[in-house]
């Protein structure tokens, strides 16, 4: 049995360090060491997601925005979704105010379509250790088309005349 053991902890972490999840996110999870960054908080929390330890995700928030956590919600997400792989976008920390920010993008793959969770979050750090306050989502852009006339069609401004006597550009 304890053979077993072992090798359930040499497995890969699921946020995608490269590291066992017995090194990486999984004693943040566990509470028997603090997360050392902003980064490696928002890493143990989509572990915590992959994983269903959906305590984690609510005893990583700082303690004013536990009141509001979806308990059966997150439950439903995690247990919902196969989890394909976290990548950190942009990860900052302002030690003067103790705050830090992440943005990431959790993909996953949910009654069989693949999606991407985009968010820029907001973490503090209370008594030596980081919480999570804020995530806000980051829209995607706007697919922009390119407008495209014929030089003896109608100008796209809408003056009437030929694109080619109007806004063409040699």
């Amino acid at each position: 049995m304890a053979f077993e053991e072992n090798i359930m902890s040499e497995e890969t972490c699921p946020c995608g360090s490269g590291k066992n999840y017995s090194e990486c996110c999984e004693p943040i999870i566990k509470k028997t060491a603090p997360a050392a960054n902003p980064e490696a908080l928002m890493r143990s929390r989509y572990s915590a997601y992959a994983k269903g330890e959906i305590f984690w995700l609510r005893d990583s928030l700082e303690e004013s925005q536990r009141k509001d956590f979806d308990e059966k919600g997150a439950r439903q997400w995690s247990g919902g979704a196969q989890w394909l792989g976290l990548t950190i976008v942009e990860s900052k920390i302002d030690e003067e105010k103790n705050t830090g920010l992440v943005e990431f993008i959790a993909k996953y793959k949910q009654s069989g379509v693949a999606r991407e969770h985009h968010e820029i979050s907001e973490f503090v750090r209370k008594n030596g250790k980081w919480h999570l306050t804020e995530g806000h989502m980051v829209r995607p852009e706007p697919v922009r088309k390119e407008q495209t006339a014929g030089r003896n069609d109608p100008c796209p401004c809408g003056s009437g005349k030929k694109y080619k006597k109007c806004c063409f550009k040699d």
